[in-house]
């Protein structure tokens, strides 16, 4: 039986006594009992059923559906509300095209791990594979790149589909989850009996165990007799909101401390025991110190290629723990010494109280001076303050101005830039890491915005990363989210081009971006936003201050220096101890 409206009165959706429901609206019903009030989606044909559900809610005024410009801008956006705040973040797109265009987002979101439950439209069941119009099979396209995939066959499954969907999604090792919904599904008048949020556990998911207290005494055992320790802390540690206790931790065993790209504002960097990010574009002195360091404590991290550089020199002297609540990740890249399983909140904290009952008496006095001398011998460079503007004096600025800002980043030059120099707290570095997605910053910025409306966003962009979504202005103009955009305008797709000039003898191979470049600040006024060019440096920081700090949105086109390039740099094939591009301090000259 199907229907073009529900017979209930939709205004109060917490009623325990409504029995016959759409499954449109089921859908919303059993979204706000787990505590959704922000979607992200954009429709079409086959979502339609549920799009009229959402109206309802919106009316009803618990839900406020955001518009974006582009499926893509709308996997993005959920994206970087789930990293600002720990919480799910939902998306909806229709079937076909609707569906395809979030694939890339789905996958950003996986491979960095991020709670995300997706909702997509489908053609009607009796349709279905039968090549009808706007028809994919998005349930095989993603079965690669989600933790799970539902596609609801019948109204009645909708409940217990979205409960087990918020749960996968967010227990354990975090990720996205698909839903795949019939547009005859979301018509069809049902009994509907709803489901409280964590109540149903699906079949063959395990939570992940206790740590074992044997490999907890092992770890520690390890640590109280390094010389030369090391922690290593990766995103997992921020997805665990363990943060606090790292800090203890490293204060109280004098633990040096590097992050990767994902693990930025994990532990304060303008702490002394911190030595910044590692890996390809980290500080040497983090690459330094991981390739002398004797033991090497990996808190949810997964020891990835842009952080190991040639694996089998990653780490040579050291012994290792992984403290990780993914089983697949123990042993996959680098063999551990001692394997601590389970949620990284109950391992480091277990392992914190494990120290407390013991007389510790740290070693790493000389291993930090150490450190302390490559960290005066090798600093990131300190950009000059004559000629062009450089990159690396933007981000200085952005730093400085806005230092409790929560910063989203595009891929490339200018990511690397921002993860060096820019400082974060937990949860306020938000960066498409594993996949390395362009086009992320500015969604994902407008979701960080619609999430915490009282915080700053600053989204740092490259001038070819920015038109993979530039879209999403409208969407930001629309909503009139404060977020600033700073775009690192070099004119090309730097990063690549720097490989070409490193490693193919400067053929520049379809990476100039000049010739064609919208103007930047005309093309931001005509969606209604405020542009601001600085294109030289006469009253830089003073222009970049002012809109930075004015409010409402701005798109700031900022053109650096043309052919800077970002360094350290691991070359391919090479060790985390042999960079290029190392900046030398003038007492060593």
């Amino acid at each position: 039986m199907t229907l073009t409206s529900s017979p209930v009165d939709l205004g109060d959706y917490g009623n325990q006594e409504y029995k016959q429901m759409l499954g449109a609206d089921a859908l919303m019903d059993s979204l706000r009992r787990h505590s959704v009030e922000t979607i992200f989606g954009y429709p079409g044909g086959a979502i339609l059923p549920i799009y009229d559900a959402v109206y309802k809610a919106e009316q009803a005024g618990w839900l406020r559906h955001i518009l974006v410009r582009h499926e893509q801008g709308g996997v993005h956006a959920a994206d970087g509300y789930a990293r600002a705040t720990g919480k799910v973040g939902v998306c909806f797109g229709t079937s076909g095209p609707g569906a395809t265009n979030l694939v890339t987002g789905i996958a950003t979101a996986q491979m960095d791990s991020v709670p995300l439950v997706v909702i997509t439209g489908q053609v009607p069941r009796a349709a279905i594979g039968t090549d009808a119009f706007q028809e994919t099979d998005i349930f095989g396209i993603t079965l690669p790149i989600v933790k799970h995939s539902w596609v609801v066959r019948n109204p009645s499954e909708i409940a217990s589909v979205v409960a087990q969907a918020f749960f996968i999604a967010s227990s354990g090792r975090p990720g996205p989850v698909l839903i795949d919904i019939p547009k005859d599904v979301g018509q069809e008048l049902f009994d509907y009996l709803p489901i409280k949020p964590g109540s149903v556990i699906p079949r063959g998911f395990q939570l992940p165990t206790p740590p074992e207290l044997q490999s907890l005494e092992d770890a520690l055992d390890l640590i109280e007799n390094s010389y030369k320790p090391l922690l290593y802390v990766g995103g997992g540690l921020i997805a665990a909101g363990a943060h606090q206790t790292l800090a203890k931790l490293a204060h109280r065993h004098q633990l040096p401390v590097t992050t990767t790209l994902m693990g930025k504002g994990a532990f304060d960097e303008r702490n002394h025991l911190s030595v910044g990010m590692l890996g390809m574009h980290g500080t040497a002195y983090a690459n330094f110190a991981v390739t002398e360091c004797d033991l090497l404590i990996a808190l949810g991290a997964r020891f990835d290629d842009r952080v190991t550089g040639k694996l089998d020199t990653f780490a040579p002297k050291a012994k290792v723990i992984h403290f990780e609540v993914d089983p697949a990740e123990i042993n996959k890249n680098r063999k551990a010494d001692v394997a601590v399983l389970g949620d990284l909140s109950i391992s480091i904290v277990k392992l914190l109280d494990l120290s407390e009952s013991r007389e510790i008496k740290p070693k790493t006095e000389k291993w930090i001076s150490v450190i302390d001398k490559w960290k005066k011998q090798y600093p990131l460079s300190q950009p000059s303050n004559k000629g062009e503007i450089f990159p690396q004096e933007v981000l200085i600025e952005v730093r400085d101005i806005m230092p409790d800002a929560y910063i989203t980043t595009d891929v490339g030059q200018h990511q690397m830039w921002a993860a060096q120099y820019l400082r974060n707290a937990p949860r306020q570095w938000i960066s498409s890491a594993g996949l390395g997605t362009m086009g992320f910053g500015v969604p994902a910025a407008l979701g960080v915005q619609t999430a915490l409306p009282d915080k700053d966003v600053v989204c740092i962009a490259g001038d070819a990363s920015i038109l993979m979504n530039i879209q999403e202005l409208a969407t930001i103009a629309e909503y009139k989210l404060n977020v600033k955009i700073v775009i690192i305008n070099n004119q090309w797709q730097g990063m690549v081009r720097q490989w070409q000039e490193s490693f193919y003898e400067e053929r520049y191979s379809a990476t100039d971006m000049s010739k064609g470049e919208p103007d930047f600040v005309t093309l931001a006024n005509s969606f209604g936003i405020s542009g601001v060019l600085i294109s030289d440096r006469k009253n830089f920081k003073e222009k970049l201050k002012s809109a930075l700090l004015d409010p409402g949105p701005r798109l700031i086109d900022v053109h650096v220096r043309r052919d800077e390039n970002c360094y350290p740099m691991v070359p391919p094939g090479k060790s985390n101890s042999q960079m290029v591009g190392l900046p030398v301090h003038p007492e060593t000259c």
